[in-house]
């Protein structure tokens, strides 16, 4: 009788052992935070974030001020010395677009060339956005 439950027993632990090995089921479907969407005549590319993507993110927005003038936070630099700022044309959706800076005084950059007075400009979530548009590798 002692026998019967030792060979129990180890058929339960055998059977334990080998489902916890097998393959896990592949059914999951992912959902992609952003869509990417070419810009024709651009180098750029439209980054479409999903609302949650969006919150996740905390992604906010400043308006352009009178004089051109954004805050420094919205600034993006290239490796080459390159400026840049992502503006908020429609909701979830970002554009990266080249600007040029006049100067710097403290938390604001003065642009003689950028977007029109009133744009949304992302002041957080600039460097997720970046990664998203020109991917990320490991």
């Amino acid at each position: 009788m002692k026998h019967i439950y030792r060979l129990f027993i180890a058929i339960l632990i055998i059977a334990g052992l080998l489902s916890a090995c097998a393959p896990k089921s592949t059914n999951v479907e992912k959902i992609k935070p952003y869509q990417l969407e070419v810009i024709e005549g651009s180098d750029f590319q439209r980054v479409i974030l999903t609302e949650k993507a969006s919150q996740r993110l905390d992604i906010q927005t400043a308006p352009v001020r009178d004089g051109n003038i954004i805050p420094y936070a919205a600034v993006l630099y290239g490796l080459n010395g390159e400026t840049w700022t992502y503006t908020n044309p429609e909701p979830l959706v970002f554009v990266r677009q080249s600007i040029v800076i006049d100067h710097i005084e403290g938390d604001s950059a003065f642009l003689s060339e950028g977007p029109d007075t009133g744009t949304a400009v992302v002041i957080i979530g600039v460097a997720e956005l970046y990664g998203a548009e020109v991917g990320v590798s490991k």
